[in-house]
C-alpha cells in the first residue's frame, strides 16, 4: 500500500479534502480523533495526565478539559514536552493498529494537523499540504468556528510557517477559492496520480521522466531534499550516504526533469537486500541495469570493470520521475557522480559545455533513451579524466 501524509494550518480546509479522498475508497486515520480517543474517559492515557498536570484538567463529568488542560500545558515548552511524552506514545500505538488493521488493496490517508512539526513528511510516500492564506483562515475560524480572532492568530502562529510546509509539500493544494474547487482538485490527484501511483508500487513499475531539456528549475534543490530525505526513512542505517546528483542538482543547468540520487551502501549484496525496500518505498528496481560504463583510471590507464557495479531504480510516483543509483562505497562510479556535480557546480564553462553536448546528444538522438545516453559517453569520458586533473589542482593549491 501507500501512505499519504495530509496536513495544512487550521483552517486550510484538510477535511475537504480527506472527505474527497475517503469517497474515492481512501483509508482515513484521523490523528486528531485518535488524539482524543486515547484520552476519553477510563484510559491510561486521561490517568496519566491527572497524575501529571492535577485533578482539576477534568471537567464535571470525568471527561478532559481541553482549555484547563492547555492553561497549564502550554505555558512553555517544559509542560508541552511532559504533554507530549504521554499523548504522542499512545497516539502513535494506536496510529500502528489501524495501519495493521488497513485493508491490502488500500491508499491510506493519514490526516496529521502537525505533521510538518514532527517532522513526520519523509515516512510518507507522498505528503499533500492544503494551503489558504492566514487572513482566510482567520475569517474562516471566526465564523463558521466561531473562534475569538485573537485565539485564531494564536493558533496560526503557534504552527508550521507556510515556508515549512512549502519544504515537504510534493502536492500544494490552494484553497483560496471555493470548497468545491478543493474538491475538485482533490480529486484531479487522486484519480491522476494517486491511483497510478499505487498501482506501479504494487506491480514494481518505474515512471520514466520525458526524454527532454527544460531550463534550470528553482524547486529542483526541495524536490531533490525531499527524496533525499524520504529514501533515508526507507533503507535507515544500510545507507552510508544519500546524495542529490545529476543536472538537477546543479543551479542554472538545463536538464531533464528528473531527479537523479545516489545511496551509498557497503557493497552489492547490500544493494540487493534493499530491492524490496525500496519498491515498497516507492522507488521498484528498473531491470537490465546492472552496472557504470566503466573508465580508465586516469592515473594507471588500467580499467576494473568488476568495480562498476551498481543497482538502478526508479520512482513509482507518475508525478515526479527519479532515478535512484545504488552503488557501492568503493565504486568510480559513486566518487564520480559526486565529483561530476561538484565540477560542475563549479566551473562555468564545464557547465556551458555540458549543456551543449547535451543539446546536441538530444537532437541526434530521435526521442530514443538509448542513443541520447551513448551520445554522451565519450564527453563522459573526456569528462573523467578532467575531473582528476580538477581534484588535483584544489588539492595542490
Amino acid at each position: 500500500m501507500i501512505r499519504l501524509g495530509l496536513s495544512g494550518g487550521i483552517g486550510a480546509g484538510k477535511s475537504t479534502v480527506a472527505t474527497t479522498f475517503i469517497e474515492r475508497g481512501g483509508y482515513h486515520i484521523d490523528a486528531d480523533k485518535i488524539a482524543r480517543e486515547v484520552v476519553e474517559p477510563g484510559t491510561e492515557g486521561l490517568a496519566a495526565l491527572v497524575e501529571a498536570f492535577g485533578p482539576d484538567i477534568l471537567a464535571g463529568d470525568g471527561s478532559l478539559d481541553r482549555p484547563a488542560l492547555a492553561a497549564k500545558a502550554f505555558v512553555d515548552e517544559e509542560q508541552r514536552t511532559k504533554l507530549n511524552s504521554i499523548t504522542h506514545p499512545l497516539v502513535g500505538k494506536r496510529t500502528q493498529e489501524l495501519l495493521d488493521a488497513a485493508p491490502d488493496d488500500a491508499i491510506v490517508v493519514q490526516d496529521i494537523p502537525l505533521l510538518v512539526e514532527g517532522n513526520m513528511a519523509p515516512f510518507f510516500h507522498l505528503v499533500v499540504i492544503v494551503h489558504a492564506d492566514a487572513e482566510v483562515r482567520i475569517q474562516r475560524l471566526t465564523t463558521a468556528r466561531g473562534m475569538p480572532e485573537a485565539d485564531a492568530r494564536a493558533r496560526i502562529a503557534a504552527q508550521a510557517t507556510d515556508e515549512q510546509r512549502r519544504a515537504v509539500a510534493d502536492v500544494w493544494l490552494d484553497n483560496s477559492g471555493s470548497p468545491e474547487d478543493l474538491a475538485a482538485a482533490a480529486a484531479a490527484l487522486w484519480d491522476e496520480r494517486l491511483i497510478p501511483f499505487d498501482q506501479n508500487v504494487r506491480s514494481r513499475t518505474a515512471v520514466r521522466g520525458a526524454l527532454t531539456l527544460v531550463d534550470p528549475d528553482p524547486s529542483w534543490a526541495a524536490q531533490g531534499a525531499r527524496i533525499v530525505n524520504r529514501l533515508w526513512a526507507v533503507v535507515g542505517d544500510k545507507a552510508t550516504a544519500i546524495d542529490h546528483i545529476g543536472s538537477t542538482a546543479v543551479p542554472g543547468l538545463p536538464a531533464k526533469p528528473t531527479i537523479d540520487v545516489q545511496i551509498t551502501v557497503a557493497d552489492l549484496k547490500v544493494a540487493d537486500a534493499l530491492v524490496d525496500v525500496l519498491a515498497d518505498g516507492g522507488f521498484p528496481r528498473v531491470p537490465g541495469i546492472e552496472a557504470d560504463r566503466p573508465k580508465p583510471d586516469p592515473a594507471t590507464g588500467s580499467v576494473d570493470e568488476g568495480l562498476w557495479g551498481k543497482r538502478f531504480h526508479g520512482s513509482a510516483d507518475p508525478g515526479r520521475p527519479v532515478n535512484v543509483h545504488v552503488r557501492p562505497a568503493a565504486s568510480p562510479g559513486r566518487a564520480f557522480a559526486i565529483d561530476f556535480r561538484d565540477w560542475l557546480r563549479a566551473d562555468e564553462v564545464a557547465r556551458r559545455e555540458y549543456a551543449e553536448m547535451k543539446d546536441k546528444a538530444l537532437a541526434g538522438a530521435g526521442g530514443d533513451l538509448t542513443r541520447y545516453i551513448a551520445a554522451k559517453e565519450p564527453w563522459f569520458d573526456d569528462a573523467y579524466r578532467r575531473i582528476a586533473e580538477w581534484k588535483r589542482a584544489r588539492s595542490d593549491s
